[in-house]
């Protein structure tokens, strides 16, 4: 006998359930919903994409998010806007979203963007964007964009999660807290202690996320 189980994340129960910051009250998966009579437009407005970000980082790069914290209309509904700003020969470093897929739109500039597939192959696949063009990066693998231009470039982005989780490579390996053990990324790396110890001192504390 034989039985099958599926499962996803429920449809809300009613219109919206706009986020509440009730942190004493508990911990849930997800956000407590605010009473609907108190809900106004303000819970499902944010402004805060609308100018550029500093680029002033050694990336040159700042992703500006609109997620529930920020958003709190956005609870329960799966979708989380940013905004990417890049300076000339700007990094949005290589990262993944553990639990969203994103869909980016090049609003400005010529952008190189790409993700990478998993083991054994790790296939690199990528395009150079300009301005209107779409590029999907599928939930949790490592994607990156760089600025190809001597100018700024801009772009937006939808994430399919209203919390998708961030994960910088660089920083997530060389900026653990504790530091992971430098015997282990010698052996990673195949490199010698030195190089981990110049490398780790590049990434303390250091990201280009706006307001995490």
């Amino acid at each position: 006998m034989r039985s099958v189980v599926y499962a996803g994340d429920p449809d809300p129960l009613q219109d919206f359930c706009v986020a509440l910051d009730e942190s004493k009250a508990g911990f849930v998966n997800g956000n407590f919903c605010k009473n609907p009579l108190l809900v106004t437009a303000d819970d499902f407005f944010y402004s805060g994409l609308r100018n550029a970000g500093n680029t002033s980082n050694p990336v040159g790069s700042l992703v500006t998010l609109a997620f529930v914290a920020k958003l709190p209309g956005l609870n329960t509904l799966g979708i989380t806007i940013v905004r990417i700003d890049f300076a000339p020969n700007g990094l949005n470093a290589p990262h993944s979203h553990p639990r969203a897929a994103e869909v980016l739109t090049c609003l400005e500039g010529t952008l190189y963007a790409g993700f990478i597939g998993t083991n054994p192959q790790y296939r690199l696949f990528a395009k150079i964007l300009h301005e209107g063009d779409v590029f999907v990066f599928p939930r949790g693998l490592v994607h990156f964009q760089l600025n190809l231009g001597k100018t700024k470039a801009c772009a937006m982005a939808a994430l399919s999660s209203q919390n998708p989780g961030i994960i910088t490579i660089a920083n997530t390996i060389f900026g653990s807290n504790p530091p992971v053990p430098t015997e282990v990324l010698t052996k990673a790396f195949q490199v010698d202690k030195w190089v981990i110890d110049h490398i780790e001192k590049q990434f303390k504390s250091e990201n280009n996320y706006d307001e995490l």
